[in-house]
């Protein structure tokens, strides 16, 4: 059984930093595609950034310039770098992971169980 742990979330200040970590346990095969996500109070979820296999990424233009994505696929880990946090920045964020567990497995989606980050003064 695959689960993904994340940490780092918490209470900041606007204009300050913090650095989100997702970690996959159980067996794990190989990775595809990870990414993380987002979900502000009153508002559907949306994609804050993405990185493939070969380390092409994508983001939001509201975290441009401001977000840097990372992993590590030999430990199967996801990293967010959030710099520059604005208050608009709160939500709950969740890292999702595409992978197999097996060989001969198919690839699929797992997602992590959300952590809040909150920019506040």
């Amino acid at each position: 059984q695959v689960q993904l742990v994340e940490s780092g979330g918490g209470l900041v200040q606007p204009g300050g930093s913090l650095r989100l970590s997702c970690a996959a346990s159980g067996t794990i095969f190989s990775t595809d595609s990870m990414g993380w996500y987002r979900q502000a109070p009153g508002k559907g979820r949306e994609l804050v950034a993405t990185i493939n296999s070969i380390g092409i990424t994508n983001y939001a233009d509201s975290v441009k310039g401001r977000f840097t994505i990372s992993r590590d696929s030999a430990l199967a880990t996801l990293y967010l770098q959030m710099n520059s946090l604005k208050a608009e920045d709160t939500a709950v964020y969740y890292c999702a992971m595409t992978l197999k567990t097996q060989p001969t497995a198919r690839m699929s989606d797992y997602w992590g169980q959300g952590m809040q980050v909150t920019v506040s003064s």
